[in-house]
């Protein structure tokens, strides 16, 4: 299944993994985004928990290469026997060419963030499933709706998740969100989030079908495009200082 694309994403991996300043960290985004729980992880590999806490936690020194192979080997593993969701989410992004006027920003954190931080830094207002705002996003996707309605093809749509669905999509000059909302239910593949920029009066049925896709749904109040997208770069600017 997929070879080349897991093959691809595994080099991805260890190699994020080998340069990272905090590899420790860097793992733990990983088991995230896949989301395996240490003690899965640690019963594929034949170790205790402990060990992966360890690691993640900067308790026990850098590992080696052989280790970090025994890692990336287990996620993928685990992922193919659950699906191979991430995987497929990854190979969405390879050779992907989407219309450059629909996306305004796509960038991914180098820590997770919670949804709640990300409404405080758009001046957003969670309008369905409040109690989700605990959910860790490792990425964004702005996109402008109206140029992603008359551009972009379902495939091209599916390509917006980058590497994880674990991401906030965000639409812009949204007027009352029922059609970013619809494409979702569509499409299947559900991000960790939406953010809707631009609302006029937000439809009921975009709130109904958050609430029934459990996909929680956010409206920002910034001002403007520009300012939206310098908030979401100073977000990724503190991870990266956190790392």
């Amino acid at each position: 299944m997929l070879e080349k694309e897991k093959e691809a994403l595994a080099k991805r991996i260890a190699g994020e993994i080998t340069l990272s300043a905090d590899p420790g960290k860097t793992m733990r985004k990983w088991r995230e985004i896949f989301g395996v729980s240490q003690t899965e992880l640690a019963d594929y590999l034949g170790v205790s928990s402990s060990v992966i806490s360890d690691y993640e936690g900067g308790r026990r020194k850098s590992p080696g290469a052989s280790t970090i192979r025994k890692f990336v080997e287990a996620l993928i593993h685990i992922d193919e026997k659950r699906g191979g969701n991430v995987i497929r989410a990854f190979s969405k992004t390879i050779g992907s060419d989407l219309p450059t006027d629909a996306i305004l920003d796509m960038r991914e954190f180098a820590l997770p963030v919670t949804i709640k931080e990300l409404v405080d830094a758009i001046k957003g207002e969670i309008v369905a499933n409040l109690d989700l705002m605990d959910r860790k996003l490792y990425g964004y996707t702005v996109v402008d709706s109206i140029h992603a309605i008359l551009e972009m093809s379902s495939e091209d749509f599916l390509k917006l998740y980058g590497w994880t669905t674990e991401r906030a999509l965000i639409f812009t000059k949204v007027t009352t969100g029922r059609s970013p909302m619809i494409a979702i239910r569509v499409q299947g593949m559900k991000p960790a989030v939406v953010v809707l920029h631009g609302v006029k009066k937000l439809d009921e049925l975009a709130v109904k079908i958050s609430e029934r896709e459990r996909v929680p749904l956010i409206v920002s109040h910034i001002e403007n495009e520009d300012a939206l997208i310098s908030s979401l770069r100073r977000l990724v600017e503190k991870k990266e200082k956190e790392v």
